[in-house]
Formats: structure tokens, sequence, C-alpha cells
């Protein structure tokens, strides 16, 4: 049995992915994309303790959330840093500099998990549809590092992520547009 809790393996996944970023921004980025697999370890076990140890928690689902937004943020900003400041060299790909794919991908990895969290708010149940959840964007940039093909992930993240914002847009179009059982009833 692991014994830190559930809080703290999020807490050191998030101290991981700070790493990344970094090495991301020094120009390193197979060290960032080991990093950004190891930091996926962290996020296996926080929840797989949280259940096994039944100390699942609201408080632990916010804090990882949030680690988990700060972490995407923070390795997108330091890819956009190295490339910015010369240690990253990412040719542009279909004219368009890798930094902006880099913001892309962030603006598309912040919106792919709003969405579903509007969605929600607004009676959806989970609304996990979509081809670009958080996993699979952090194995792409994860093999991106590690293969050299940094800028193509950022770009097949850029377009998935936003691909995965229409599709839950349309699938919470689909159900909450639909009249409920209550409205049904209704005289």
């Amino acid at each position: 049995m692991i014994p830190l809790s559930p809080n703290t393996l999020t807490l050191l996944g998030f101290a991981v992915s700070v790493a990344a970023g970094a090495a991301f921004a020094l120009g390193k980025p197979f060290a960032g994309g080991l990093l950004i697999l190891f930091s996926g370890v962290f996020d296996i076990l926080d929840g797989g303790v949280a259940r096994a140890k039944d100390r699942i928690t609201p408080f632990g689902g916010v804090l990882d959330s949030v680690c988990d937004r700060y972490s995407d943020g923070l390795m997108f900003l330091g890819i956009i840093a190295g490339v910015v400041n010369g240690r990253l060299t990412l040719p542009p790909i279909l004219q368009i500099e890798s930094w902006l794919w880099a913001g892309y991908a962030l603006i598309g990895s912040f919106l792919v998990s709003y969405t579903r969290a509007r969605a929600e708010s607004a009676g959806c149940r989970k609304l996990s549809v979509g081809v670009a959840e958080r996993t699979e964007r952090m194995i792409i940039l994860a093999l991106g590092g590690l293969s050299g093909f940094l800028g193509w992930a950022l770009v097949l993240i850029a377009v998935f992520s936003h691909i995965t914002i229409i599709q839950r847009v349309l699938r919470a179009k689909s159900i909450l547009n639909k009249p409920s059982e209550v409205d049904l009833q209704k005289p």
C-alpha cells in the first residue's frame, strides 16, 4: 500500500509537470516527454489510492482538476518559452509558428475541460465525449517530446482539442434541448 495521501500524490504529480514545463523551456523536449509520462503515474495513483483507501472527497476532485489545468498550462507555456527564447527549435507547420500551435493547444486543453464542467453544471450527466481527453493529449505531447515530433504533437493536440470542444457542445445541446420527463408531465 502507498503511504501517501491521494492529495499528496496529486501535488507530487503537479510538481513533476512543472518540471516538464521547465524542461521544455530549457530546450529539452526528450526530458519534458519523460517527465510528462512520470507525472501521469501520479495521475493514475492519486485516484487509485483514493478509491483503495476509501478517501474520495469533493475537495480531492477539485484539487486534482485545478492541478491538471495548471499542469497543462505550464507545459504549453514552457514550450512557448522554449521556442521564443530560442532554446527549443521547432519549425513552422502549415506556415504557422510552433509557439502559436502551442497557444492553440493550450486554449483547446482548457476549453475541453471547461466545456465539460459547464455542460455538467447545466444539467448534463458526465459529459466525457470527444477524441482528446486529457490523457490522450498528454500522451501525444509526451510522445512528441520523446520522438522529436513535438511540433506535430502540438498540431494534433490543437486540432483534436477543438474537435472535442465541438463534440461536447453538440452533445450538450442534444441533451439540454430534450424536454425532460417533468416538462412532459405538466398539464
